[in-house]
């Protein structure tokens, strides 16, 4: 779940939605609930005075020979009403007999017929329900109240204005706060009693209101994907174009429409692509301006040296040019290959890599190369291909042999290549990158090189994407070409192009700049 939240927005967005649905549901749920009881209560104590109101009014109009039918006709599931010859002062009493009467069942058709003829036929009385049974709360008076506060120790008194009769009675909460009891003098100075009990229902969630919700959450959460996805698309765009320009790779400019902050974000990635641009087209000018301009002093001091009569000096001279010349071809070659534009495409890596082991092992150079699956991967396949030779000549011809291996794991794709020399001091693993640095301090430049090789290997490796590392293995040393898996080639991408002899791509020629 966790790893969903941190990769996806969408996910997150969703949740976040749902979180607001949840608390807003919530809060209104409180809010209803405590209105919803007090609207309930209030609802059945005025249904109650109603009824009690009318049941008073019917029996004094009535003969006292039908009075007990009324009383009977008029209780309901949750009301009982019963006449006293005079007031119930005693409220424990009163509120033993109410329980007692709700709790007998209603009398039946039948049952009011039997008792028309003297009969009288009840039906055996079931046990208390718990929702009759009294539910005092302990106040710190050692009296019993109600929640609401309104003690049921005593009677209180209800003034005429506030229900259906001119006539005071008197008012008591009982058991709990649906618990009403109610007494009012009737004209033959007999009491009538009223007692409620009514467990409230209040809770909001039914399934109608489950069903509701769970729409609700449906459309938000839709409302959520389709808004985080319109918003992302353009940010995916945006990786995508970032990740090829910083691979090399020639990008078209983003579309600058959309909302102001994405339209402003694309207005600056395609500002920022061509500053690179023009920034890597100076530079590789000015690279190329400097060899080509130096040729020329270059060619007119060794037509000097020629005349210097001291043939050691002479020689001396005409090695430093030749060294100088060598230097000012390999800037060439350098800034060459800057200024050519490869086209990006896909190739079977592991068959690119393993033709290049073949040509070399034909020339007589002691190459293995590691039979592995088959890799598909988006590149520059002449680009990479010359990184890797260097990397393998390199190894042939300072540790006598290379041994060349692909592997994927979860960060990256790895070529690697070891030798059995004697590898390099650890101090200066970084230094041997840098443009024109030799490890080997002769002048001999067919065993040091110009010293451009491993610059322009890790340099076409890190237009990649990648970059390459050196380690020692103890009996040798390693190179490692990390390539990242956002290369790799996507479903949409057509079939692999064969390298070489396995891949139909042609072995780039080394340059004086190796």
């Amino acid at each position: 779940m966790m790893s969903v939240w941190n990769r996806s927005l969408t996910a997150r967005f969703v949740a976040v939605m749902l979180l607001a649905l949840a608390v807003s549901q919530g809060i209104s749920f409180l809010l209803f609930t405590d209105e919803m009881g007090g609207v309930l209560l209030r609802t059945a104590k005025a249904e109650f005075l109603s009824r009690s109101a009318s049941v008073a009014q019917v029996l004094e109009t009535t003969p006292a020979a039908v009075q007990q039918d009324i009383l009977q006709a008029s209780g309901t599931s949750y009301t009982r009403f019963w006449v006293t010859p005079s007031f119930p002062s005693d409220v424990e009493s009163w509120r033993r007999e109410a329980k007692q009467r709700l709790a007998e069942p209603l009398p039946t058709l039948a049952n009011l017929a039997g008792s028309e003829t003297g009969g009288r036929e009840t039906a055996a009385a079931p046990p208390p329900s718990p929702a009759l049974a009294p539910q005092p709360v302990s106040t710190a008076g050692g009296t019993t109240a109600p929640s609401n506060g309104a003690p049921y120790t005593t009677w209180l008194d209800l003034p005429a204005h506030a229900w259906p009769l001119s006539r005071a009675a008197k008012f008591m909460y009982w058991g709990d706060t649906t618990g009403l009891g109610l007494a009012v003098q009737l004209k033959d100075g007999s009491w009538l009693n009223s007692a409620f009990s009514k467990k409230m229902a209040n809770s909001m969630w039914t399934t109608r209101s489950l069903i509701s919700l769970a729409v609700t959450a449906i459309v938000l959460s839709l409302c959520a994907v389709f808004i985080a996805r319109t918003m992302t698309k353009p940010m995916r765009r945006l990786a995508a174009a970032a990740e090829a320009l910083g691979r090399g790779e020639s990008v078209a400019p983003l579309e600058e429409k959309g909302p102001d902050d994405l339209r402003h974000t694309a207005v600056a990635f395609n500002l920022m692509q061509s500053r690179l641009q023009r920034f890597v087209e100076d530079r590789t000018r000015m690279l190329a301006a400097i060899g080509h301009d130096l040729r020329t002093p270059i060619t007119s001091l060794r037509l000097r040296a020629e005349f210097v009569a001291d043939d050691e000096t002479r020689e001396k001279m005409l090695d430093t040019l030749d060294e100088l010349r060598a230097m000012t071809e390999a800037t060439l070659a350098f800034s060459r290959e800057q200024a050519t534009e490869e086209v990006t495409r896909n190739v079977d890596l592991t068959a690119l890599v393993g033709s290049l082991c073949d040509d070399l092992v034909e020339i007589g150079y002691e190459v293995a190369c590691a039979e592995g699956p088959k890799i598909s991967y988006r590149c520059r396949p002449d680009a990479l291909k010359r990184a890797v030779r260097n990397l393998v000549e390199n190894a042939v011809r300072y540790g006598e042999r290379a041994r060349v291996t692909l592997r994927t794991t979860p960060q990256a794709i790895e070529i690697v290549i070891e030798d059995d020399g004697p590898g390099i001091p650890p101090e200066i693993a970084e230094k041997v990158f840098e443009p024109f640095f030799r490890l080997e301090r002769s002048r001999n430049r067919e065993t040091g090189g110009i010293g451009l090789g491993l610059s322009i290997s890790r340099n076409m490796v890190r237009h990649h994407g990648g970059d390459i590392t050196l380690a020692n293995t103890g009996h040798g040393l390693r190179a490692t070409i990390s390539l990242p898996h956002a290369a790799l080639a996507g479903p949409e991408a057509k079939g692999p192009v064969r390298a070489s002899r396995r891949s139909g791509l042609p072995i780039g020629a080394r340059t004086p700049a190796e």
